[in-house]
């Protein structure tokens, strides 16, 4: 199979199977075609299916000598990878060259957060007159409530909801499960959803068990919850760049900031690693900065 068949199929596997966005599909094409293009000048095998672990090191050295960011080698490599792993997939490679190609440490950016009066103007700036003001006022509480992904709020079930023994259980990534605690006031606005608006819905076949419905009967998309948050931050005057992703780590923040265990908010959070959780040990800093400057005797202040 040629690089150019081989790219246009992998292509179409990032658009239908990964649902990837329009420009995460370019920059992976692109990027894919300028490992072709370096394969081709570089007098080697012109085949895909001949690409060895040392081509794919020499390529990432020559990007790096060109003085390309870390940030966009990581990229690359991650593009890389995908597309050998496709390749193996569908069979076209036995051995996979990319598997154990390195990334550089690109350093990372600390999630932009809310502050507790910040959440609570949005979420006060509902209009809880009408139906799907009620839904979204449940929803915001769940979101920040249990520190959900969007992809968790949009999958849960009304047979998830464990509130006799105060959790909810979250289906995250890999379908993995967790029990997640759930706080008196999202429970109060889930029941009062279910109780005043969803009971007199009509529910298409197949979504009877998912707790948050769109007005059609059926489950919201990630991109209407991003929209009705970016609607409502709006209304409240809050000006941050926020997503339904910014009240998950506005949660963890929180939980650090008070004291929480760094182990219990992974737990919480779903998070594999705890060094993915420790992002948010770096925002607590600087809010203790602020503790110690303001209040420790030898601060200097004063």
């Amino acid at each position: 199979m040629t690089w150019e068949s081989l790219i246009k199929n992998f292509e179409v596997f990032l658009r239908l199977e990964k649902s990837l966005s329009p420009n995460s599909i370019e920059a992976y094409v692109s990027d894919i075609t300028k490992l072709w293009k370096f394969m081709e000048t570089g007098g080697q095998t012109t085949s895909p299916a001949g690409v060895q672990s040392k081509d794919l090191k020499e390529f990432v050295r020559q990007i790096n000598q060109a003085g390309v960011s870390t940030t966009s080698q990581a990229r690359i490599i991650s593009g890389i990878k995908a597309f050998f792993k496709y390749m193996a997939m569908e069979e076209l490679i036995g051995k996979n060259p990319a598997e154990l190609l390195e990334s550089p440490r690109t350093g990372r950016k600390l999630p932009e957060t809310l502050s507790i009066h910040e959440i609570n103007a949005i979420i006060n700036s509902i209009d809880l007159s009408k139906p799907e003001g009620v839904r979204n006022k449940a929803m915001l509480e769940t979101l920040y409530g249990c520190g959900l992904r969007v992809s968790e709020l949009t999958s849960l079930k009304i047979s998830d909801l464990f509130f006799n023994d105060g959790f909810i259980r979250v289906t995250g990534k890999g379908d993995k499960q967790r029990l997640v605690p759930v706080g008196s006031v999202a429970k109060k606005h889930i029941g009062i959803y279910l109780g005043e608006v969803r009971v007199h819905m009509e529910i298409k076949k197949g979504f009877s068990d998912i707790l948050f419905l769109n007005n059609r009967g059926t489950s919201l998309s990630r991109v209407m919850i991003f929209l009705i948050i970016k609607d409502l931050a709006v209304k409240a005057g809050v000006r941050k760049t926020i997503s339904p992703h910014t009240f998950r780590h506005s949660f963890a923040t929180h939980l650090v900031e008070g004291g929480a265990d760094l182990r219990a908010v992974q737990e919480m959070l779903g998070h594999e690693s705890i060094t993915t959780t420790e992002i948010y040990t770096h925002l607590d800093r600087d809010y203790l900065r602020e503790s110690i400057l303001s209040f420790h005797p030898r601060s200097g202040k004063g």
